[in-house]
């Protein structure tokens, strides 16, 4: 699978259709400006079913890119994303891919401002991100 359908493919997911996995995230270090957040700010169905830390939304972008760095530093590859989102990928041993999303958000309930609590979210992407997927028949 390429990149752009690797893109296309994790453009679909949402916050909530990104499950932990046995040895997943969930031993994601916690960073300096971050806050362990176990309930997602209660948002998106992510208690339970993701990684995430909280920060002010003012320091949520720095925060962003030092879990990229920390990702990437770990051989993790991003792979596409946008100014809320990064998909990365990671190949395996045995062949193929793993990947992961890490998604940011807040509250939108709440009135924003620096001092808001902002999220990022962790998360598996299931099965082998690189598998090739089967020409589709019309």
């Amino acid at each position: 699978m390429n990149i752009l359908t690797l893109a296309a493919a994790a453009a679909v997911l949402t916050p909530a259709a990104v499950a932990l996995q046995e040895g997943s995230v969930a031993e994601q270090a916690v960073l300096p400006g971050a806050t362990p957040a176990a309930d997602c700010g209660n948002l998106y169905g992510l208690a339970g079913q993701a990684f995430c830390v909280s920060a002010p939304l003012a320091g949520i972008g720095a925060l962003a890119d030092a879990y990229v760095a920390d990702l990437e530093a770990k051989g993790w590859i991003p792979a596409d994303g946008n100014e809320n989102r990064v998909v990365f990928i990671r190949r395996r041993e045995g062949g193929g891919c793993e990947g992961l999303q890490m998604q940011v958000f807040q509250d939108s309930s709440r009135p924003a401002g620096p001092d808001a609590v902002g999220y990022l979210g962790f998360g598996r992407i299931p099965g082998d991100v690189c598998a090739q997927q089967s020409p589709t028949r019309p």
